[in-house]
Parts: structure tokens; sequence; C-alpha cells
């Protein structure tokens, strides 16, 4: 999925194709009750962007995706320990075919406008995603769902083909109201969301804040954190003065020199995990000079990757050969870094036949300007000119994600698959008809199609590895490095991040 900037690096454990495979009966991490601590002080969390949206089957990103998953709940949760599989709206989960798979619903969830949750609203939580009207950037993620159907108590989702990270992308389908969307709309659902989550939505408003207040009618029980509020500050610096003052209780993402700071506050605690997302640049190779492939080589050619991780980062993260993390199934360790090499780079825009016209790099506040700022100086320093359009972000990806793609020659972005699997990451990102791809490479398309149509493991090895070695000559994008999430906490809140940034308040409570 589509991630905001963070400002790190990381590794986390990767779940077999077996244990996907496997069915249920853990405790969900998800649903254990919180110790209820008596506390009416509201939760304040400061992020540093606010939600393009309220409604989880449109846009994919961080700052939306931290908010709303705690309005609704999810098909199938996971265990980010362990990544196992675990029951949430499904009970229980069996596989009657390659291609088909049976999911029980469980019976007396309600939605917080006391509607109950049935099988029928699960079919259409997953349809309306699909259905190419409704233009989710999440429909990549279900690209081998030919069918969803009712069956009593269960629903049936039937594949194209053999689909090895199904159940990974159900852990983020959030399940939504039909009939309350019937009746409202679209519109009026992404502004006034409905759920059956632990917290309902109290205040939007947009740019600005959300407020939530506990769902006490929760199905899991009643949430210890009564009240929690999303703050957007984009500034630094004023998010870690909220940290001090006790105006925030949580504040992401801290950035790598402020550590330091925050941890000589005695109020306050530093919490780090790394996580399974990759820094990257991606271009576009429908739009002016970054057409050519010598254009592209010579940028990532004239970037100083590892300087930038030392000097931005200190230290907060790990060079990559590609836009996966080492950790996750489909790596491939003898891919090559882009090394820096400057008189490489004035031989191949030679080649492009490059004059000295202006890169557009399209970017936003939402991502950290110092990164922005040394990429454009380091390309400049080999004679590419940059010119930077920084929009909001909301602006940014409907840009992005435009068919037109008129975006610019060069954007930053940061991608955490729904799963630890380069099947997540390459396919929505890459695939020619991806609302995010601004390529196209029919034999990368078919390898990376192929890798997710199978579950025989040594077939999707040489799949993936073929897709990245295309990928890796024709340079669409650039892997700068895996990241690790800060957290600002005061230590009055009883919590700690998870290696899947599953962002639930249900799972914090006031200390005693």
């Amino acid at each position: 999925m589509a991630r905001l900037w963070r400002k790190s690096a990381g590794v986390i454990a990767l779940m077999s194709l077996s244990s996907l495979l496997a069915g249920c009966g853990f405790a969900s991490a998800h649903s254990a009750k919180p110790a209820a601590v008596a506390n009416p002080k509201q939760l304040v969390v400061d992020l540093d962007a606010a939600p393009s949206n309220l409604d989880p089957g449109l846009q994919y990103n961080s700052e939306s995706y931290f908010v709303y998953r705690n309005l609704f709940d999810q098909l199938l949760t996971d265990n980010p320990y362990t990544q196992k599989i675990q029951p949430d709206v499904a009970t229980k989960w069996k596989s009657l075919s390659p291609t088909e798979w049976e999911f029980t619903i469980r019976k007396g969830i309600k939605f917080s406008n006391g509607q109950p949750l049935t099988p029928v609203d699960v079919q259409y939580s997953l349809q309306r995603i699909l259905n190419p009207a409704f233009n989710s950037p999440q429909s990549a993620n279900f690209s081998q769902v030919k069918r969803v159907r009712v069956q009593g108590d269960n629903v049936i989702i039937t594949t194209t083909s053999p689909d090895p990270v199904l159940l990974g992308e159900l852990t983020t389908l959030s399940i939504v109201p039909k009939a309350y969307i019937l009746a409202h709309g679209n519109a009026y659902f992404n502004l006034h969301p409905v759920g059956s989550g632990p917290y309902k939505l109290k205040q939007w408003v947009q740019g600005s804040t959300v407020t939530m207040v506990a769902n006490n009618h929760y199905w899991r029980g009643k949430p210890a954190i009564q009240s929690v509020e999303f703050r957007a500050v984009p500034s630094e610096s004023t998010m870690v003065s909220d940290l001090q003052s006790g105006v925030a209780d949580i504040a992401y993402p801290i950035l790598p020199d402020q550590v330091s700071v925050l941890k000589s506050a005695g109020r306050l605690k530093v919490e780090t995990m790394p996580v399974d997302r990759v820094a990257y640049l991606a271009f576009n190779t429908d739009m002016g000079v970054t057409r050519s492939v010598y254009m592209r080589e010579a940028i990532v050619h004239a970037l100083n990757v590892p300087l930038m991780i030392k000097t931005l980062e200190d230290g907060y993260g790990k060079q990559v050969n590609s836009t996966l993390t080492p950790i996750g199934f489909g790596y491939d360790q003898k891919i090559p870094f882009f090394k820096y090499d400057p008189s490489l780079v004035k031989s191949l825009l030679k080649k492009a036949h490059y004059h000295g016209q202006p890169l557009v790099f399209a970017t936003s506040p939402a991502y950290p300007q110092p990164v922005v700022q040394a990429v454009q100086q380091q390309l400049e320093a080999v004679g590419i000119r940059v010119s930077i359009d920084s929009t909001t972000q909301a602006t940014y990806l409907e840009k992005v994600q435009s068919p037109k793609h008129q975006w610019g020659n060069i954007r930053m972005g940061a991608w955490q698959g729904t799963w630890p699997d380069a099947s997540t990451y390459l396919y929505p990102m890459f695939y020619s008809k991806s609302i995010w791809s601004s390529w196209s490479n029919a034999a990368f398309n078919r390898d990376v199609t192929a890798a997710q149509s199978t579950l025989h493991t040594a077939l999707r090895t040489k799949y993936l590895d073929q897709a990245l070695t295309i990928m890796h000559g024709q340079a669409p994008a650039m892997g700068l490095w895996q990241e690790v999430d800060i957290y600002g906490v005061n230590k009055s809140v009883t919590w700690k991040p998870n290696p899947l940034e599953n962002f639930f308040i249900y799972q914090m409570h006031w200390a005693n």
C-alpha cells in the first residue's frame, strides 16, 4: 500500500506459505481485551498529514489507514509478531480447492448504527473494491478474485487461479454496511462512515482533525480509551513540542535526529519498530525525457544513496537493490545495487539526448523536504536540472493515480505491501494497468502475473526473479532503503508498535 515517506528502515519475519494455507484457531492480538483503566482523558495522536478519506475502499495511504481502521473490522486479522492469519469478522476458513475459499462469518456483530453485519456486507465490501466504476486503488490487490458469493453463514471467494497471498490481502479488507451505503451514496459515506469497529466517528474537520469516541457496544468489549483525536501536524518541531508539553500523547513519525531530544524528557519514551516498507523514487516512462531508459539510468546512478542514509536518516536505513525489502518473499540478492557513478551519468545523458530541460519532481509536504532537496541537489550536481512541484497530498495522489500520467518525471513514495511478499509490491506498483503505475512492459506483466497465480514456491521465485531483472534493466523506479518506524509516546500510554503497522487504539490503555 502507498505510504507517506517514513524516516527509517527495517526487518520483519516472513510468514511461510504453509502457514498462509493453514486454518485458524489462534487468539488474535487485535481481539485481546485491554485492561480497563478508568481515565476520562482524551488520547491525542499527532500524524504528519491529514487523512484524505475515511472510506476504507478509497485511498490506501497511511494517514488514512491509521485512522479509519479504528472504525472498521476486517475480514481477517494477523498476529504481527508470528505472521499468522487469525479470525476477525470471519471465525474460520478453509480451502475448498486451489481457487476457492470458504469463510464463516461471525454472528452477533453490529455496525455502530445498529444494523447487523451479515455475509452480504462482506460480499459487498469486496465487490465494491473490484467494481471498476468505484476506481479503488486497492483493486489490484484483489485482481485474481473472480467471484464472491454468499452461501448461508458463509462467503465463498473464487479466484481465477491459485492466489498465494489472498489471505494476507484479506487482513486489509474492511467490512462496510451495504444498506447504509446504498441508501446514502459513496460521497456521504466517506464523510459519515459507519463501521463495526471499536470506535465511532464524532467529528471530521477535513485537513485538520478526526475525533472518535468509543463504541461501547463493540462485540469484543468496551475500549479502554474512550475518546481519541487524530491531528494533522506537518511540522516535525511542532510534533516534538506537542509531546514535550503534553498536548499530544503519541506522535508519528519522529525524525531520527529528534530521538535523543525525546529520550531526555522524563515523561516521554521513544518506540522504534523495523517494518517491511521500502522508500523509493518512481519515474514516469510516459512523459518527457524520462521516457528514455538512458535518462532513467542516469538518474539512478547520479544518486548517492549510502550518503543520504548516513546524513539524512542518521543510519536508520539499509540500501536496497529493488523496490522490495530483503525480508519479503521474492527479494533477489543477486541483483546489483545502482551505484553512484557520476562519470557513467555523463555518458548516459548523451545517449538520452538530454539538453538541460528541467525534470518535474512531484512531491507534497507529506514527504521530508531534506530528502527532496538532497535528490534535487545530487541530480543538479551532475547536470540534471530539477523543478520541484509540491502540492497537497490529496492533489499529489490524484495526479499520480490519473490514467493521463501527467504528474511529472520523478516522484517520491514509500510502499508497504499488504503482506510481506513481492506480489503485494510489484503488481500494484508496476503492473501496467495498476492505478499507481506509469510504466508498461509486457514481459514484466507476464512474469509478475504468473508469480501471483501459483502456489508453487520454486515457480514463484523464478517468475519474480525474472520480473525484478526486467525492472533493474528498465529502471522505472529506484528502491532507496528499508524503513524503521519511530514514535514519540507519553509514558502514561501503554502500547507498543508492531512490524505490520497495525495502529489500533483498542490495543492501548492508560497506565495505572
